[in-house]
């Protein structure tokens, strides 16, 4: 498995990674490169992980801390986010990605500090699935806020069309 060729050599990439320049990604480069890949890696604390970003927003596989059983991923600017748990309960986590030759530095939004290296796998060659048990990742777009249009504009836009 990929990811226990990450951990055997998270030492290296992490001194490696301190050589190469790092490019920060955006928004829309991250959505490409996760959407319908696995991403495996490691964390800092040194639990692995493996999640599938299916292209319906669901993230399939082992986040490091259980498989996931309701998890979910999407962009937000120019982070990736996962969000864990039933909507009311859910916990949600971003981060910078940074590629830095073939691997990526994830770095916790708020902090930039590093959470975890990892890599890109093409497609979903672990077989991660639901167990059976599907879930929706609908909520996080229905629950989106909406854009704020000032009464004023709303107006013009009505006169105009009509």
């Amino acid at each position: 498995m990929s990811t226990v060729r990450i951990v055997s050599g998270l030492g290296l990439v992490l001194v490696l990674g301190g050589f190469a320049a790092a490019e920060p990604l955006k928004g829309n480069e991250i959505k490409n490169l996760f959407s319908g890949n696995t991403i495996s890696g490691v964390y800092t604390t040194g639990r692995t992980f493996s999640e599938y970003h299916a292209p319906d927003g669901r993230a399939l596989g082992d986040s490091g801390f259980g498989l996931n059983v309701d998890a979910c991923w999407n962009t937000d600017g120019d982070h990736i986010c996962y969000h864990y748990g039933p909507y009311g309960k859910r916990r949600t986590y971003c981060f910078t990605v940074e590629k830095v030759g073939e691997s990526l530095r994830l770095k916790v939004a708020e902090s930039g500090r590093l959470n975890g290296i990892a890599g890109v796998e093409t497609g979903n060659p672990h077989n991660h699935d639901d167990g059976g048990k599907r879930w929706s990742c609908d909520d996080l777009l229905s629950r989106a806020p909406t854009p704020f249009i000032p009464f004023t504009a709303r107006s013009r836009a009505q006169r105009s069309s009509g």
